[in-house]
């Protein structure tokens, strides 16, 4: 392009340096303005030619600094770098572009030695021998005090002396487990006739508009017609789905989207949506209680493999009772924790305080001499026989999430620690995880005004980014002395966070 304009130039010059005849040409016309128009023709094609040169090499330049770009954030998600934390999350508008350009590793997948035929597959006749705990029953009414200055809690205000006690495992056990009187999460009268049919029990849930429904697939039969399928969720999800997803009512008011059946849970129990969310994750066996064997997925997961060969592969060919994945880069509960602060997940000093009680109470971190493969699970999918230690399991379990932080993966393993190793779930590898799904994006990224909390300091200072519903242990004097407890050291050998 420089070529051209300099040449143009000279052109131009030369022609100021001819004498100015004024020859005519046979036309009549002008010799000299003859040569003007030719002059002005060929400045216009160089011209003409230099945008165009211009044009591309911008174009060149842009391309090659979007590539820059795009190459400079799947480096950063690759490492720590905390700034990068938020474009580089799952749910992040910036990792979508990515894995639609190609540039995002697709999870390893491995095949899952499933049953040929769902057909073909036999139903245990009776249920599983009760080990160990043979009937567990709820505590429904809460201890507040009687001056009207609390208000019942759905998860309840358990006392550290009841939460110790809670872990002491005998034939008959009698433990919180959520659903308190005026606690919230109450379902319609006609959901609840619906569900007493249930006996296989497929469960979903959708929290604060966070996910859009969607259909499982590869659903045979024999399947169709044995498992209830339930998507739990409450007034802004349901208003949402009405908005966007056709929704059908049947002759006892019941809604319905696709194989889904809706079940609405009123008053939520909690600020927080994702301690709402673990409502029917964790307690699915206090929302059915009729169910025999439950799945449960979380709302961002399309389900593409059959029930029916679920419960086989899982529960019934090694004579299982729980079954849930091994996570994908954690086995140390202060793995998780460190990968949890480092993403954001909730208040990093309330994170700390979670640990340090769990550290207190002789928690070490993972190590193959333990009972169990891993100490944190990959929660998206559980599959369960609702047996009385299971149940009793799950109401532990959620008591962790009611009375410290959310993150139930952190509580998982604490749990299976108290419970002195009668606990003993099939704990799948995570390559056969994620050949049960096809994964979606949420519809928005969630946060929560806690999460951003740097220090005991500013929340203190700041009432209003607390939970007002959930997390009380977090804020109850603890009996013991966490002033000395030092948590252990974490390697940071995973890409997560």
């Amino acid at each position: 392009m420089d070529n051209d304009f300099q040449r143009a130039v000279s052109l131009r010059a030369s022609r100021r340096n001819q004498p100015h005849h004024h020859t005519k040409d046979t036309g009549g016309g002008s010799l000299y303005s003859g040569k003007l128009s030719q002059d002005y023709t060929t400045m216009r094609i160089i011209w003409k030619r230099g945008l165009i040169r211009l044009v591309l090499t911008a174009g060149i330049i842009w391309m090659m600094l979007i590539l820059a770009v795009l190459l400079f954030h799947i480096w950063s998600c690759q490492s720590s770098v905390a700034f990068f934390a938020a474009l580089c999350n799952k749910d992040s508008k910036v990792f979508d572009m990515l894995n639609t350009m190609g540039f995002v590793t697709p999870p390893h997948r491995c095949p899952i030695p499933i049953a040929d035929d769902p057909n073909k597959v036999s139903i245990p006749k009776t249920k599983s021998p009760e080990k160990f705990v043979q009937r567990v029953s709820y505590d429904m009414e809460d201890n507040i005090s009687g001056n009207g200055s609390q208000s019942p809690l759905f998860g309840g205000h358990q006392t550290w002396q009841q939460r110790e006690k809670s872990f002491k495992i005998k034939p008959t056990m009698r433990v919180h487990c959520g659903f308190m009187k005026g606690g919230g999460a109450e379902m319609a009268s006609n959901d609840v006739k619906y569900v007493k049919k249930c006996r296989f029990v497929v469960a979903t849930g959708i929290f604060d508009a966070y996910d859009t429904p969607h259909q499982p697939s590869n659903i045979s039969q024999r399947s169709h017609d044995l498992f209830c399928f339930l998507m739990v969720v409450d007034e802004v999800s349901l208003d949402f789905i009405k908005e966007n997803v056709t929704i059908k009512k049947d002759i006892d008011v019941g809604l319905w989207v696709g194989i889904w059946r809706l079940i609405l849970l009123k008053n939520q129990p909690y600020d927080e949506p994702r301690r709402n969310g673990k409502v029917p994750k964790i307690l699915t066996h206090r929302l059915f209680p009729e169910a025999r064997y439950s799945i449960w997925i979380d709302g961002k997961m399309e389900l593409i493999v059959d029930p029916l060969l679920l419960l086989e592969r899982y529960l019934w060919r090694g004579k299982d009772t729980f079954a849930i994945a091994q996570h994908k880069h954690h086995h140390s509960v202060y793995e998780e924790a460190d990968s949890n602060k480092r993403r954001k997940r909730y208040a990093r000093p309330l994170i700390d305080l979670h640990m340090k009680i769990y550290r207190n109470e002789g928690m070490e971190p993972w190590s193959p001499q333990k009972g169990l493969v891993s100490d944190v699970p990959e929660g998206a999918i559980i599959i369960r026989e609702h047996t009385a230690l299971n149940n009793l399991f799950s109401c532990l379990w959620f008591n962790e999430v009611h009375l410290l932080t959310p993150r139930d993966q952190l509580s998982f393993g604490y749990v299976a620690y108290r419970l002195g190793g009668l606990f003993k779930p099939f704990m799948f590898p995570n390559c056969e995880y994620n050949s049960i799904f096809i994964l979606h994006s949420h519809n928005r990224e969630h946060s929560s005004k806690v999460e951003w909390a740097k220090t005991i300091g500013e929340i203190k200072k700041h009432p209003e980014l607390l939970e007002s519903r959930g997390g009380m242990g977090l804020w109850t004097p603890y009996p013991g002395n966490l002033d000395s407890v030092v948590l252990p050291p974490v390697a940071r050998t995973s890409k997560a966070g």
